[in-house]
């Protein structure tokens, strides 16, 4: 099987490679406590799945000029890597396995999240994982965010797998969507929601080295290597 690529392993990052959350909730609260802004009950819950420049105007009702949000979001994003820098982070628990096993078996392997690059290959870096990966499509690639298919789409093309043939690995309902509207096959990681809301996924794990290679390799039996 080495020989030959079947398939193409897309990753979301939030939630399937690391736990940020906490350390992302955390960077919002610097941001309030340096510009005086307040922050609403529940903030952090409400703006999952949304783009720091939706959640300044719309959700945190911090200003509408195009200037400021974009310093205020450039900085909540520069503090998010203080944060991580200072307290550490980890990939969460299979992933390493997971990824090696990839990596032996020869299946191409892309990022694919809405997350700012910078912040991305930053936390690589401090995890070890820095040449785990061919390809990372972030944030600044595309103008549509999930649940459009476009960041999925991008990550095939750059890596040239069919869509067809491209196993997405996600935690967020958005997330399954995007990967469904890109005609891909979807293993959904029960890290953020509760299994039984994970509507739409082929596969459904709580860690992903409950996985194996010749499994998912299986659901593209008779299909021509490319």
């Amino acid at each position: 099987m080495a020989h030959m690529k079947k398939w193409t392993a897309i990753f979301d990052w939030d939630g399937v490679i690391v736990d940020s959350s906490r350390a992302h909730e955390a960077s919002w609260e610097r941001l309030a406590a340096e510009t005086g802004h307040r922050l609403p009950p529940n903030h952090f819950q409400r703006s999952f799945g949304m783009k720091n420049e939706q959640i300044i105007p719309d959700l945190l009702g911090w200003t509408r000029d195009p200037d400021e949000i974009r310093r205020l979001s450039l900085r909540k994003e520069a503090l998010y890597r203080e944060i991580i820098r200072q307290e550490g982070i980890a990939p969460l628990p299979g992933v390493e396995q997971w990824l090696a096993a990839l990596r032996v078996a020869s299946v191409p392997r892309a990022i694919a999240s809405s997350t700012h690059r910078e912040n991305i290959v930053c936390t690589l870096g401090l995890i070890g994982l820095e040449n785990c990966f061919d390809v990372i499509v972030s944030a600044e690639d595309v103008r549509l965010g999930k649940p459009a298919p476009d960041i999925f789409l991008l990550a095939a093309q750059k890596l040239n797998a069919p869509p067809a043939r491209c196993v997405v690995f996600e935690d967020a309902h958005v997330g399954i969507e995007a990967a469904r509207r890109a005609g891909m096959k979807v293993v959904a990681v029960a890290s953020t929601h509760p299994a039984e809301t994970l509507v739409g996924a082929d596969r459904i794990v709580r860690r992903l080295d409950e996985l194996r290679v010749e499994e998912l390799t299986s659901w593209f039996d008779g299909a021509t290597p490319f």
